[in-house]
């Protein structure tokens, strides 16, 4: 084996470096990573064709020369205890049971997308995050504690569900100025029914937004890169009740 060769599975220190740890957040479209906080962001197409063990190779090429310790996934679809537990909607099949250690060559955290975007955005009290983009990412967070959810898939009216509303298909259908209705009205009405004291709308398509809905703010894409970082962080409380979980929930060889 040559001695630049990762091992398998290599023990890294808890928590790493935080310039060392490679940050991926895996969407509809496109793939960006960095690694750090103020590494380059680079990007690579995504698309409904591309596996998770896709994923993993283009990733193992384009950060070779990249010193990483560990890594943070940001993932679109549902992220059990740290391991994916469904397919994503958006792109290829293989994602539930890949090894991501074994195929990148470090420890590896997993979360959902908007969760990793809501943490890097979180400021207190009880915030709710929706993402738009390809599809509807949703995470809530109170007083530190962080729990993701699935409400884009839930059913919203007319048969159709929040995500066909709001995300890509919902603004492709509707037209721009339908969808930002539409967006009003949903962040209304899940503000409401959860109780947030605010909501922060990330993602791709908060961009088109003309005018932001009341008790609202507009997050940054970039929030997902500082959240990933968090994820690592064993002394940040916004992060420590997702790492528990992951630990205690990954046997050998999983995702941690």
């Amino acid at each position: 084996m040559s001695t630049h060769s990762r091992p398998k599975r290599p023990v890294t220190p808890s928590p790493p470096d935080p310039a060392h740890i490679l940050v991926i957040d895996v969407g509809g479209g496109h793939v960006k990573f960095r690694m750090g906080p103020r590494g380059r962001i680079r990007k690579l197409v995504s698309g409904p064709d591309m596996t998770a063990a896709d994923m993993a190779r283009r990733i193992r090429k384009l950060a070779a020369e990249l010193p990483y310790e560990a890594v943070a996934i940001g993932y679109p679809g549902l992220v059990f205890r740290g391991r994916i537990a469904a397919e994503p909607f958006n792109l290829g099949p293989g994602w539930v049971g890949y090894d991501f250690e074994k195929a990148l060559g470090r420890p590896v955290r997993v979360v959902n997308d908007a969760t990793m975007q809501a943490l890097g955005s979180y400021e207190g009290g009880k915030m709710l995050f929706l993402g738009l983009g390809t599809g509807l990412g949703a995470t809530l967070i109170l007083d530190g504690a962080v729990e993701p959810m699935e409400i884009g898939h839930m059913p919203y009216k007319h048969g159709r569900t929040f995500e066909d509303y709001i995300g890509e298909r919902g603004r492709e259908r509707l037209g721009n100025k339908k969808w930002r209705k539409a967006v009003a009205e949903v962040v209304a009405r899940l503000k409401e029914v959860l109780e947030a004291d605010y909501v922060v709308l990330g993602g791709g398509n908060a961009a088109r937004l003309k005018a932001l809905p009341e008790c609202a703010r507009l997050g940054d894409n970039l929030n997902a890169f500082k959240g990933g970082l968090q994820l690592w962080r064993g002394d940040d409380p916004r992060a420590a009740s997702m790492a528990r979980r992951q630990r205690a929930a990954a046997p050998s060889g999983t995702a941690r």
